[in-house]
Parts: C-alpha cells; structure tokens; sequence
C-alpha cells in the first residue's frame, strides 16, 4: 500500500488543498495503533467537517509538515500526526533505522557474515516512553536487527554508556530531556567509528531518507515484528563502575589530620529517572547518600511540581531550596529528568531562598580545573597531555585553564555530537549543564557521573576547610573573572530570525552600548575549522565577546555575552566583568530590536 506522505509547507499552494488534507489525516487514521491518538484525530477530523476554524488550523499544523529527523533524532509534542510524536511516527522511524543500520552493514560486507547489526533501546519515565522503545525493538528486530531493551526505564548516560560496553552499532534512547511535560523525542547513537557518539551529518540525512521512503510505502501493520532480548543487570552494574572511576580515594577520604564531615546535600530528579542510578553510583563510590526531596525524586511523566522540568528554569529548584534550608545544606545538585545534565546550587545570603544556582560556565570551569589537575598530576614531570573542549558559545575561560597547564583546547559548535568527538579529550561542557567528565566510556554529556565527580571536589575542598564559594574565588584569583548572560528572542515568524542574522551580516554595528567592535566572524560557510553553522561571533574591545545563533530546537534567536577581567581584587574583577556583560546585553537587545 502506497501512502500519501508528501507534506506541503504553509505559504505554498497545497497549504489550502483542504480535502488533501483530510485524506493525508484518514490515511493516518487508519493505521494508527493507539487507541488514544485515534480518538484524539477522529475528533479533531470532526469538528474540522462542522467548518471549525481553529480545527481546521490545528489539522494544518498536524498534516501539512512533518516532524524533522535530524542530529538531535526527533522531538515535539505528544499527539496524533506526522508533526507530532506518536507510534505512527516512532514506528517509521524504527523502521527507517533499521533500513539504514542493514544498508551500511551491507556496503562495509559485514551482511555476507553471520553478524546482523544491532542496536541498544532504553527509555526514560516520560508518557509513552516505554511504549515507543517497545515498539522500536519489536519493529527493528522484524527487519533484521539485533535489538537489545534496557531492562527498566533509566537515564540517557546509561543508554550511551551501553552502545560502546555492548558494541552495537547503534543505540536509541526514548526521552525529551528536559523539554516541557508533553513533549517526548527519539535520540540515536551510532557505534562503530562514530564510538557510541550521537548522529552527526550525513547519516541524519541518510537515515531520514529512509525514514521518508518507509512513511510514503508502508503503513504500521505493513512492518514486520521480531523478538528482541532484554539487557542484563550486568550491564547497568558496568555502568555504575566506570562512573566511580571518575573519582579517586584522595577525594572520598578526608585529608590526614582532619576531622571533617562530608557536606550535607540535597538532590532533586526533577520528577525524572535519575535517583535510582545516581544512588546506585553514590552508593559503590562510598559517599553518604543525599537528602533527596520527595515530591521530585520518583518519575513522573505530569512533572507535577514543575511548570517546565528544567534546573536552568526560573523556580524548578524552589523545592529543592527549601529542602535545602530544613536540612542546612552545603550543596544542592539537580538533575535534569534524564539526568544527562545536572546543576548545582550553593547557599548564599545575599538571594531570597538562601541558595543560587551556578550556571553551567560556573560548573565547567571548576571541573575543567578539576581535570587539568588531574592530568597534570597524572602525567608530573613529563607534562599533562590531553584536550579540554567545550562548546563555542560556552565560557571562553576553559581555553585559558588549558593554556595554563599545558593542555590543548578545541572549542566546538553547540552540542556533545561535536564535543566528545575531539581527539584526546578528558573534559568536555557546554553552558547549559552538559558534563562530560568520563570520556573513556560514555560518548554524552553525563549528569550521574559529572554529579558524582563535583561531590567528590565538594568533598574534598571540605576537607580542606573549604567552600565551593572559596573554590570560585580561587578559580577568579588564578585564571580571571568570567561572566556570562543569554538573550533568548522568541519570534512568531521563522523568517524574521533570518531577516535578523541578515541585518547583521549586512550592516554589522561598529559598537554594541559604546563598546567598539574589533571584528566579527561569519560562521555560515565555516570558519576556524568547524562545519558551516548559521552563527556570528562579534569579538569587541574590553575583553567581551557576542555569539548569535537561530536556536536549534525552538522558534528564537539566542545571543551569548561573555566578558572577563584579570586585573584587581577578585571582587573587583567579578564586578568589572559583570556590568559589562550587563552593559552588552541592554545594548545588545536594543540592536536585535
């Protein structure tokens, strides 16, 4: 069966072919397998027939485009439709996978051998995660892939974690991260060369080619279905022993001579699925457990607490502070709901809840510090060897650690994709909280393992009669201040992001709130060795820099502020470095209009 899967884009003619329209939607109706998103698009088909406007708009925005599969594998909203996430979707995905895993098996001749390709499958607490990783396993094993199913729902470091301990040539993980409640998407890893690291260019192409070519000739019941095996324990077991290898018994025990309690932390899952695992790894590290806060510590695909299930969001933590403050805290660590990121928070007098959370350039910068040691240590008179690299748009102050002892840098564009594939990496970040402290077995950022290796720097500036506080002022007194701000302008239309990057390519400013513009660097057909990305980098006087880029997964422009300041006090750089973030933002956003 042939069906009609060529989706027009809104402004094109086909966009008011509303009979096209109701066929594509009764040709997706008939073969969706979810009771639920079947009665959801008969309804909606209903009032659509009744002349309903808004129906009527709302099937357009279903039908008339489709879900795009790219680097980041799929995600969008719940609901029936090929613009948004369902088992119709999930299952041509899986299928189209699958054509992709046999095509290279066969181009590489490994199809003339007894070995298949095959994949590792996990899934988060998200609403339908479970289902679309069933799915997955059953349809990839119908066409000739040998499918492995994480035993339970667990965080997305395990499931990178066991693309290499499995040696598969491929892993999916089912999970939207920390996007909003309703959300849900379908993340792909690939062995073999690309090392368990996520889809890069041109396999997203090649694999939605085939995903397309599945969705225009077969429907669901069309698929065949095959029988896949469940992982073992040992697997997760082997997981939790190579996060404990990212600390070391200097940093568990107190110092000789000193009688210091460990600090006292509070943990937040964020209604995700990171407690049981990061209890598990706390636990064979040989830290006391944390406090954990109860409304959050389980899954829960409603997030009840939390508008949006994001530590970076404005009052996600706000139990986690007032647990904090029951407890007397020292140190409060947040994972995302698939706890592949992870935040903290420190006690401070100066904010309302008696706690602020770092940012993640704050983060980073402590435990690229931390790894540099590390390597220094490691390698004494002979020099450490090794790459720090974090994303371009993270904080410029990783470089200057670097430098500093010894190490190459490479700053990379936004995403782990990119960052854990830099050739000699031991640490690895972005800004918004990805940590890649454990580069030898998982190809991701890790909020389980990076949670881990602050707890034992925690631990250890403790024993020393320390703070974290202290340890930044240090950080500040040694490499310099290092501030950081975001714009995030949301637009209605696409097209006036582009209009925006266009202005700025066109007539770029001379100076941004008075501060003169030294050059500006055009990323578009690549620069600096990276590949071509839409991003401009305006490098000005006063040591500060502007990073502008479309936002790769909402409808925004976003726009990175970093300035630093090596001169004075550490409170007067931190000052000097923070007012002229503050100077450029207000400035900033006046420009962009």
């Amino acid at each position: 069966m042939t069906t009609d899967n060529q989706f027009p884009t809104p402004g094109s003619d086909s966009f008011t072919d509303v009979p096209g329209r109701l066929a594509r939607a009764e040709a997706w109706l008939a073969q969706d397998p979810d009771p639920e998103t079947r009665a959801e698009l008969s309804a909606l088909l209903g009032r659509v027939r009744t002349g309903d406007v808004a129906a009527s708009a709302d099937l357009a925005d279903r039908f008339d485009t489709r879900l795009a599969f790219g680097t980041a594998g799929l995600r969008g909203g719940l609901g029936a439709g090929p613009n948004r996430m369902n088992r119709v979707l999930v299952a041509q995905a899986a299928a189209g996978l699958a054509a992709y895993l046999v095509e290279q098996a066969a181009l590489s001749g490994r199809a003339t051998s007894s070995t298949a390709p095959s994949v590792v499958i996990g899934y988060d607490g998200r609403k339908n995660s479970d289902v679309f990783a069933h799915d997955s396993a059953e349809i990839m094993a119908g066409a000739g892939v040998d499918v492995t199913l994480l035993p339970r729902l667990l965080p997305t470091p395990v499931l990178a974690f066991s693309v290499r301990h499995l040696g598969t040539s491929a892993g999916v993980m089912v999970t939207a991260s920390h996007n909003p409640p309703l959300d849900n998407g379908y993340k792909v890893y690939l062995g073999g060369q690309d090392n368990g690291a996520q889809i890069i260019s041109p396999s997203d192409m090649q694999i939605a080619a085939h995903i397309a070519h599945i969705a225009e000739t077969m429907t669901v019941a069309q698929l065949p279905r095959g029988q896949y095996a469940t992982a073992e324990e040992s697997v997760i077991e082997a997981y939790i022993r190579a996060a404990v290898r990212v600390v070391s018994n200097g940093e568990i025990s107190s110092k000789p001579g000193l009688s210091v309690a460990p600090p006292t932390i509070v943990y937040t899952a964020m209604h995700g699925v990171g407690w049981e695992t990061l209890s598990a790894v706390w636990r064979a590290a040989g830290f006391e457990q944390p406090a954990v806060v109860p409304e959050q510590v389980e899954p829960d695909a409603a997030f009840p607490t939390v508008v949006f299930p994001n530590p970076e969001e404005a009052g996600a933590m706000d139990l986690a502070f007032a647990r904090a403050r029951e407890v007397g805290a020292d140190l409060i660590i947040a994972n995302d709901p698939d706890a592949d990121r992870f935040a903290v928070a420190i006690p401070d007098d100066t904010e309302p809840a008696g706690f602020r959370r770092l940012s993640g350039n704050d983060v980073g910068l402590m435990l690229g510090w931390r790894a540099a040691r590390a390597a220094a240590d490691a390698a004494g008179e002979s020099g450490a060897g090794g790459t720090l690299a974090c994303s371009i748009v993270s904080s410029p102050g990783l470089e200057r650690i670097a430098h500093q002892y010894g190490l190459e840098f490479r700053a990379t564009l936004t995403g782990f994709k990119w960052i854990s594939r830099t050739p000699g990496l031991i640490f690895g970040f972005e800004e918004a909280l990805g940590y890649l402290v454990n580069p030898d077995t998982v190809t991701d950022k890790d909020g389980i393992s990076a949670s881990l290796a602050f707890t034992a720097l925690a631990t250890e500036l403790g024993a020393a009669g320390k703070t974290v506080a202290d340890h930044l002022d240090e950080l500040t007194a040694r490499f310099g201040a290092f501030a950081s701000t975001q714009i995030s302008l949301r637009v209605s239309e696409l097209a006036r992001i582009g209009e925006i990057m266009t202005r700025l390519r066109d007539a770029p400013p001379d100076a941004v709130a008075g501060i003169r513009v030294q050059q500006i660097d055009d990323f578009s057909q690549g620069f600096g060795g990276l590949p071509p990305t839409d991003m401009l980098r305006i490098v000005l006087e006063s040591n500060a820099r502007i990073m502008v880029r479309p936002s790769g997964t909402e409808p925004k422009l976003k726009a990175y502020i970093d300035a630093s300041e090596e001169t004075g006090t550490v409170a007067q750089r931190r000052s000097a470095a923070t007012a002229l973030v503050a100077t450029l933002a207000a400035g900033l956003s006046a420009l962009l209009g």
